[in-house]
Parts: structure tokens; C-alpha cells; sequence
């Protein structure tokens, strides 16, 4: 792959100074702040009020104070606005350049088509990596300080342990996880296909909110589909089912099939639109 650490070199450089990869760093960590500082807000609002009336909707367990559960609401949240985000940048960085001419500038002086497109691939990568790590440190500053730490316990009775709760958390972000890379090789076989970048990301967030939607007609086939193991508007991820475990809820299923398919169906898939991709690009015009 002629070029492709020249060409990485250059689109890390030209991501670390512009506006774009800085937001999608940046916004999933602010919002998700926003949003369970909005939820603090509410709650001690609605225990002011219950306070004043002599009534109680908490009774004796530490539930509702538990940051375990805020905790993983965050996650959630933020893991659907870096999916979102990350596939439409991926339709966006190679479509935008060969709207500039950018494209063509770069592949006569450094790289191949194929190598350019795998250096576009790694950086939007690593500015994912990028969101989910500042996302992940603002989640447990925030969930930590606004709540506590700790075991469900509901009248003196235990209901799962804080390393139960760590064990569940850490599975459901791993695989919450595996599809991020696929949405971006999606995204960027998207942005090989259209004619422009208003197009690519038009087409690769349409696209991705249409399997969203439709994924749940699919039945047991969407199990073969890669956005239904990540967090998005129809969650339908484990970390959803996670969320209510840490909660104490004792009426979540857990279905192992669909672990198994949640760790090996995601990758392949990404592996396939990444073959697309190479295989496409040299035969379109630029």
C-alpha cells in the first residue's frame, strides 16, 4: 500500500487542526455531562418536593442514588452520538477532499487511492478512540460526583455487587464497542460510492437511521446486522440491558446466542465494507 503512512501523517495533521475532528472529540463528553447533570437537577428537585409534602417514592433502597445506573445511561448516550458522529465524518473526510481537489493533489505527490482510504479509515478511528475515552472520563467524574458508587441494596437486602455490577458494565461496553468500526467503514464505503460530501453524509446517516428503524421487523435476522449491537435511537444493545441489571431489575434476559453473535458478527462485517471500499475506489472517477 504505496503511501500509507505518508498519507496517515498527513490526515492526523490536518485532524488535530481542524474543527470537525475537534467537535466529535469534544461534543459526546459535553452532552453527556449536560444530560445527567440535567437528571441531578430533576431528581433533587423531585426529592425537595417530596420532602415537603412528608412523602417518599425511595422508600429504603439506595437505587435511585446509585450512580451505577447513571453511569450506564451516560454510556449509552454518549456511544450513540459517536456513532452518529464518526459515520457521518468518515462519509464526510474522503468525499470533502475530493470535492476540494484535495484528493487528487495528494494522490499524485504521496499515495494510492487504496492506501489514502486505509489512512482516512485509522484516523477516523483514532478520533474515535479519541470522543469514547474523554466521553468515558467525564461519565465517571460526573456519575461519580453528582451520586455514589455502590451495591443495590433495597431493605437491607443486597440485590448484586458492586463487583457484579463492574463485570456486567465491562462486558456491555466491550460489546457496545465492536460496532463503532464497522459504522465507520460504512460511512466510508458510502463516501466511496456518492458523487459529493453533502451526498455521503447525507446518505451514510440516512442509511444508518433506516437500518435503526427497521431493524426491529427484521426479527432474528437483525442479530446478523451490526447496528443492532450498538447503542443508538432503538436501543437495542446489551448495554440497554445492562442499565436495568445495575439497577437491580431481576427480569432481564440474557440470551447467550446473541452474545456470541454481538462478539463475531460486527468485525467480519467491517472487514467486508473495507474489501468494498479498496475494491471500488480505484475505478472511481476523482
Amino acid at each position: 500500500m504505496h503511501g500509507y503512512f505518508k498519507a496517515l501523517r498527513s490526515e492526523l495533521f490536518v485532524a488535530v487542526r481542524t474543527m470537525p475532528a475537534r467537535l466529535i472529540v469534544i461534543m459526546p463528553a459535553v452532552i453527556v455531562f449536560a444530560r445527567l447533570l440535567l437528571q441531578k437537577i430533576t431528581q433533587s428537585g423531585t426529592e425537595a418536593r417530596e420532602s415537603l409534602l412528608g412523602q417518599s417514592s425511595f422508600g429504603d433502597s439506595n437505587v435511585a442514588n446509585n450512580a451505577y445506573g447513571y453511569f450506564v445511561d451516560g454510556l449509552i448516550t454518549g456511544l450513540t452520538l459517536i456513532s452518529l458522529t464518526l459515520v457521518a465524518y468518515a462519509a464526510w473526510s474522503f468525499a470533502s477532499d475530493r470535492d476540494t481537489g484535495a484528493l487528487r493533489h495528494v494522490l499524485i505527490r504521496s499515495a494510492s487511492r487504496r492506501a489514502l482510504l486505509l489512512a482516512k479509515l485509522t484516523m477516523v478511528l483514532m478520533v474515535g478512540i479519541l470522543a469514547f475515552l474523554l466521553m468515558l472520563l467525564t461519565v465517571t467524574i460526573s456519575a461519580g460526583g453528582f451520586w455514589e458508587f455502590g451495591p443495590v441494596v433495597e431493605d437491607g437486602y443486597e440485590l448484586i455487587g458492586t463487583e457484579e455490577i463492574r463485570t456486567e458494565i465491562m462486558l456491555g461496553l466491550q460489546l457496545a464497542l465492536l460496532p463503532l468500526p464497522t459504522a465507520v467503514a460504512f460511512g466510508l464505503l458510502v463516501s466511496v460510492l456518492t458523487n459529493s460530501s453533502t451526498q455521503a453524509v447525507t446518505v451514510a446517516l440516512g442509511a444508518t437511521l433506516a437500518m435503526d428503524i427497521f431493524k426491529g421487523l427484521l426479527g432474528n435476522m437483525s442479530h446478523y446486522l451490526y447496528v443492532t449491537f450498538q447503542p443508538s435511537l432503538i436501543d437495542q444493545s446489551y448495554l440497554r440491558d445492562v442499565s436495568r441489571l445495575v439497577r437491580g431489575y431481576s427480569d432481564v434476559l440474557v440470551d447467550q446466542r446473541i452474545l456470541d453473535l454481538n462478539m463475531w458478527v460486527p468485525l467480519p462485517q467491517m472487514l467486508l465494507l473495507v474489501i468494498l471500499a479498496l475494491v471500488i475506489v480505484p475505478w472511481r472517477k476523482l
